[in-house]
């Protein structure tokens, strides 16, 4: 069952993906994927494992092929972009899995993110991040390997919000680590987007996903089976169909 766009927010298209295929060999993985995000929009995708919810951030992003279907963003069409085109162009990736440079300081890390629009770095993003993850204020000089797994999470997500994306795409960010750093996690991303930032996430923790979003996406076996309100699906049962391995019709 599709709901529709009945109660979605009246705001420009940021994001559209039409048509979606992706295919890891012969096993296609994704099919016929439609979906959008709007501007100031916090959006989620939910799914079982293994459902094709990071592949389809890995497409929006360039990190892997498209079979077929197109995704525009803010009217340009970025189907055939590359990584980097796809960061320039205001679409920026967390991926799962607390990926930063064990090797580099903390601040080192953050001014990383800031490469794609300023190749040597941009100093004057810092300030607003440290007031943003106090956390990461406090471990700037500090190894990346040093900190905590909760805590290199939030510099990559800190890592991606610095280079001023206009989209923020979280995979899993909640992978391993304790409530209070997932809630953290959330309530920053949802602070972001109430300034404006439209955010894309995928999640398995399903309630704590949906207390900050505005819409939700249902995915299984690789097409979208549900579009909804968040708050439609607070109640549960859509997504408990999904999870169980029924149809959500």
């Amino acid at each position: 069952m599709d709901t529709g766009d009945i109660d979605r927010r009246p705001a420009k298209v940021l994001l559209d993906v039409r048509g979606l295929h992706v295919a890891y060999g012969k096993a296609e993985v994704v099919r016929d994927v439609s979906f959008d995000v709007r501007a100031g929009e916090f959006v989620v995708i939910l799914g079982r494992n293994g459902a094709g919810k990071s592949t389809i951030l890995h497409a929006i992003s360039a990190l892997i092929p498209k079979r077929a279907g197109t995704v525009t963003f803010d009217g340009r069409d970025l189907t055939a972009a590359t990584p980097r085109e796809t960061v320039q162009a205001g679409i920026v990736q967390v991926l799962e899995g607390h990926r930063v440079f064990h090797t580099l300081s903390v601040e080192d890390n953050l001014l990383i993110g800031t490469y794609a629009k300023a190749p040597r770095g941009d100093p004057t993003k810092l300030e607003r991040i440290y007031a943003l993850f106090p956390e990461l204020a406090q471990r700037r000089s500090q190894m990346a390997s040093r900190l905590s797994g909760g805590q290199q999470q939030i510099l990559a997500v800190a890592q991606g919000v610095i280079g001023d994306p206009r989209l923020l795409v979280l995979d899993e960010p909640s992978g391993g680590l304790a409530p209070i750093v997932i809630d953290r996690i959330l309530e920053v991303a949802a602070a972001l987007c109430a300034e404006g930032l439209a955010i894309l996430l995928v999640e398995q923790l399903v309630e704590k996903a949906l207390r900050h979003a505005h819409w939700g996406y249902l995915v299984e076996t690789g097409r979208i089976a549900v579009s909804a309100p968040a708050e439609r699906l607070r109640d549960g049962e859509l997504v408990r169909r999904v999870y169980l391995g029924g149809h959500a019709a």
